[in-house]
Formats: structure tokens, C-alpha cells, sequence
């Protein structure tokens, strides 16, 4: 499985780059159980993880005018929901690294503020904004991402947009790996669901 032993090489690379592994799982578009799993299968004889899809975007990632082709589906989603929900929008919130440039597009797109949420390098941690981007107290806002798969970075960053003052409005995503139709009570949405069927 040429596939699989290239990912677990990739995984080591980064690991010995200083990397955690829910860094590795976001860099790699993969669960932190595949992950352990690549890391550890020549250590240990465990077997893999249930189920797991690599979502990978580099062919649209290497060309900015294919990033703002993604962001405007992503956009006239936004504003389908706004409208069905009957709710306006202030600010785009981009979730480092990989909802950066789409957020950054969207914002163009619907002149929305820009923010950025860095979550927190560990587990534990609140994660920050960005100081030179803008805030999110008072504000309506949109959370934006590359993949969701256990919802545990959006979750994050839902809370701790609530905490800072701003109201979560939606989140988006360019793929959905999970069964979730929402984060923490807010709409998710998506352009693709990549689901297992057993």
C-alpha cells in the first residue's frame, strides 16, 4: 500500500518537524487516530483506524483564482443561509492555516471584515485572533474552514468566538467528513460530505 506508506513517511516528517499530532492530522486532512495509527503501525501491531478519508485540495490550493473560485461557492452559500436564517453578517472568521485564504476571499466577496482564529497548539488553551486582523465582539459572524472531521477545532473556535463577544452565526467548510449538521447549536454547511458507507 504504496498510498498508506507514503502518508505514514509524511506524518514522521512532520513529527520531527516539532509538530503535534493534531497538527498532523490538520496539515494532513486526517483523523488524530490515523495519525497515532501511521506513527506507531511499525512500533506497535495495532490494527487501523475504523474508517478515514484524506481530503486533499491542492490542485485548487496552488492557484489563488482557484482558492476565490471555491470562496464564491462558499459565499453563495453564506448567503443562502443568511437569507434563510434571517440573519446579516459582519465578519468572515478564518481558522488557521487552511480557512485563511478562503475566508479571505469570502470577505472580499461579500465585504465582510476579516479575522483570523488561531486555535490553540495543544489540546488545551483558548486560542487567539489575530491582533492585526479584525475583532469579533458585537459582531455577526461567519466561521470558516478547510475540513471538518471530528468538529473538535470549529467546536473550539465557536466557544471561544462566544466568550470573546462575537455571535456565531454559521459555520462553513469546503468538505464535511462527519454526520454533523451542526457545531455547539450553529448551522454547519458545506460544499461536499465525504461520508463511509458500510
Amino acid at each position: 500500500m504504496k498510498g498508506i506508506d507514503e502518508l505514514a513517511t509524511k506524518a514522521l516528517e512532520l513529527r520531527e518537524s516539532g509538530m503535534n499530532d493534531k497538527e498532523i492530522a490538520r496539515e494532513l486532512h486526517l483523523s488524530e487516530n490515523t495519525i497515532v495509527w501511521l506513527l506507531t503501525r511499525g512500533v506497535e501491531k495495532k490494527s487501523p483506524p475504523v474508517v478515514d478519508v484524506k481530503i486533499g485540495w491542492t490542485s485548487a490550493g496552488v492557484f489563488g483564482h482557484r482558492i476565490a473560485y471555491l470562496s464564491n461557492v462558499l459565499s453563495d452559500i453564506i448567503l443562502e443561509e443568511a437569507e434563510n436564517g434571517d440573519f446579516d453578517l459582519d465578519t468572515v472568521v478564518g481558522i488557521a492555516i487552511n480557512g485563511i485564504p478562503l475566508a479571505t476571499n469570502i470577505s472580499d466577496e461579500l465585504g465582510l471584515e476579516f479575522a483570523m482564529f488561531r486555535p490553540p497548539h495543544n489540546k488545551e488553551g483558548p486560542g487567539s485572533l489575530a491582533s492585526n486582523f479584525a475583532g469579533v465582539e458585537g459582531k455577526s459572524i461567519v466561521l470558516v474552514d478547510d475540513v471538518i472531521d471530528t468538529g473538535e477545532t470549529m467546536s473550539h473556535a465557536v466557544e471561544e468566538i462566544k466568550k470573546m463577544g462575537g455571535t456565531p452565526q454559521l459555520t462553513i467548510v469546503l468538505v464535511n467528513k462527519s454526520e454533523m449538521r451542526e457545531i455547539c447549536g450553529i448551522p454547519l454547511r458545506s460544499i461536499i460530505r465525504a461520508r463511509a458507507i458500510y
